[in-house]
């Protein structure tokens, strides 16, 4: 409302307290517990309803709001977009963890998010029953094929890696063929992200890491088009979880209203 928000300040002139609540449109798994009874102003109070990870259904009321009607007027659409959206993400994710996966795989993000939202998206992906991917590139060290490209090779970016590396922070390198995770397996590292592998040859490069002294103690994670119909061909590989961005970019929202109370 770079001008103020028009319609209200023209139709709504006086200070009038109401009661409103916000209802579910359809079934989806609810996010939103922590963060709404912070999203209206000061004069309203937030009840919410809702549990996060609960599967609501059409008709549930999620939250109540009580205050003056032209800031809940003011402040709802925005609330209502960011709580489709999260509600979308935590279903999406639900719905990818309920496949008939092992026991002990994670379902994992990218940093593929909502400029803005990343923090409020990955609790987002939490509550679905997912598992986030670092959070930023303050959080772990991985290596990717274009840090690979603009350094030359694996052995120059591996280089003293380990020293430079002061914070002990744990290092993941990404590999796109085998010959690529053979030469990285020379060096001191934690972990190994296969991208854009078929399952058969994502296998083999698991094999190849067990195999390894302390091979057990690697995390192994597959990456790269992977989505609801292939998932739980790459579970089977071994690997100890999926990062994927298909739980965020291509979560639909859901439909929530917010309607006044008829007192």
């Amino acid at each position: 409302m770079p001008n103020g928000d028009i319609t209200t300040n023209i139709v709504v002139t006086d200070h009038k307290i109401i009661s409103a609540k916000m209802i579910a449109m359809e079934s989806f798994v609810f996010c939103g517990e922590e963060y709404l009874p912070h999203c209206f102003p000061k004069p309203c109070k937030t009840k919410v309803i809702a549990k996060d990870g609960e599967n609501v259904k059409y008709g549930d009321t999620l939250v109540h709001i009580d205050g003056p009607a032209n800031q809940i007027l003011t402040y709802e659409r925005v609330i209502l977009n960011l709580t489709q959206r999260l509600c979308g993400i935590s279903t999406e994710t639900f719905r990818y963890c309920n496949l008939r996966l092992p026991s002990d795989f994670k379902v994992m993000d990218t940093r593929k998010t909502t400029p803005g939202l990343r923090l409020f998206e990955k609790h987002a992906v939490s509550i679905g029953g997912g598992w986030n991917h670092r959070l930023d590139l303050s959080s772990s060290i991985l290596i990717k094929d274009n840090h690979i490209q603009a350094a030359g090779s694996i052995k120059k970016t591996l280089h003293n890696l380990k020293k430079l590396n002061k914070r002990g922070v744990p290092i993941e390198l990404e590999v796109d063929t085998i010959d690529q995770l053979k030469e990285g397996l020379n060096y001191d590292l934690d972990g190994f992200l296969i991208d854009n592998m078929k399952p058969e040859q994502v296998k083999k490069c698991v094999e190849l890491i067990r195999e390894k002294p302390n091979g057990e103690t690697f995390f192994i994670e597959a990456s790269g088009g992977i989505n609801f119909e292939t998932l739980e061909s790459y579970a089977k590989t071994g690997v100890d979880g999926v990062s994927m961005s298909a739980i965020t970019a291509n979560a639909s929202s859901v439909d929530i209203k917010l309607e006044f109370n008829n007192d």
